[in-house]
């Protein structure tokens, strides 16, 4: 049976990727410590951690009528990104992917009454959420690596029931996975005529003192295993335009038990500005015990209705 022997919430700010001399431009001549931070993390963790797949919880890709997730045997190529060609433009990328994965979690969707859709076509677009973290924590290690979108028309029952299945799928194979909660906190960028004046590290620039509160209160409760109040102020935390509606960490802790899960975050680099978002770098170990299993979702009626269906068992 499979298991999850690690997670984070990381950063994949495009910061990261610009040469040292234009970071330290950017940011009054200190380097910023989110690239850093994630070489530290590739040490301790993605080049140390006995593992098969890297699963990327992709806050960039949208899909719209199911989750999706990638089943390509490889994936190679040049990638340039639509949002900001400029600074990253022509990337390398060569890596294995993970069907088997992948097309267990198009086989449980139904257990947890969602959609989740697995696609090999390999023309499928590629996002800078995956890529970036590939090319700090992957490249060169021969790993596999799997991304899954966030269904953009979803909420946070939605992104958890794909956690789930995500969950029950690594335990129905021989998998041992990390996974990777890529996108920010707080995501509110500063308008484009003030953008320039925002681009360093400095707290000061978190788009509001309130944004910027709400980010500090939920790593303090990262750090201490508390997710059952991140779960619980999740309609609080709304309001401050989590990245993606949040779903990558959503998605993350549907995977591993939601309020049951205690694990603890250790914090790598500092929590920084993106002009006007908040940046972090948070990752929990797996528990002496491992990961609690994914909760069972009863059966939805309307899903039974819409897809035709007959009831099914709850997931246990």
């Amino acid at each position: 049976m499979g298991e999850v022997v690690g997670a984070g919430i990381l950063a994949h700010v495009p910061t990261i990727m610009l040469p040292e001399e234009t970071r330290r431009a950017l940011n009054g001549g200190r380097d910023f410590s989110l690239g850093p931070a994630l070489e530290q993390l590739r040490a301790d963790v993605f080049e140390t951690l006995d593992y098969d797949t890297v699963v990327v919880l992709d806050s960039h890709w949208f899909t719209t009528v199911e989750f999706v997730v990638t089943a390509q045997d490889r994936r190679a190529g040049l990638f340039t990104a639509e949002e900001l060609p400029r600074g990253m433009c022509r990337i390398p990328y060569d890596w294995r992917g993970d069907p088997e994965l992948a097309w267990k979690m198009d086989e449980l969707d139904r257990q947890h009454s969602t959609w989740v859709t697995a696609i090999d076509d390999p023309y499928l677009p590629m996002y800078y959420a995956t890529l970036n973290l590939w090319k700090f924590l992957g490249e060169g290690l021969d790993k596999r690596w799997v991304s899954v979108s966030v269904a953009q028309t979803g909420d946070m029952q939605d992104f958890l029931r794909a956690g789930r299945v995500l969950g029950d799928a690594i335990a129905g194979t021989d998998r041992r996975v990390l996974l990777v909660a890529s996108g920010a906190l707080s995501h509110t960028f500063w308008k484009l005529r003030q953008l320039r004046d925002h681009e360093s590290a400095d707290l000061g620039s978190i788009r509001t003192p309130e944004a910027r509160a709400a980010d500090e209160e939920r790593i303090g409760w990262f750090k201490a295993g508390d997710h059952k109040r991140v779960l619980e102020t999740m309609p609080e935390f709304m309001p401050f335009r989590p990245e993606s509606m949040f779903a990558h960490y959503l998605m993350m802790i549907g995977a591993l038990g939601e309020e049951a899960c205690t694990a603890a975050a250790r914090q790598y680099g500092e929590y920084e500005n993106s002009i006007g978002t908040g940046q972090v770098h948070l990752w929990f170990d797996r528990p002496a015990d491992g990961f609690p299993r994914p909760k069972p979702t009863p059966v939805d009626p309307d899903y039974v209705r819409q897809t035709g269906g007959p009831d099914l068992p709850a997931a246990g």
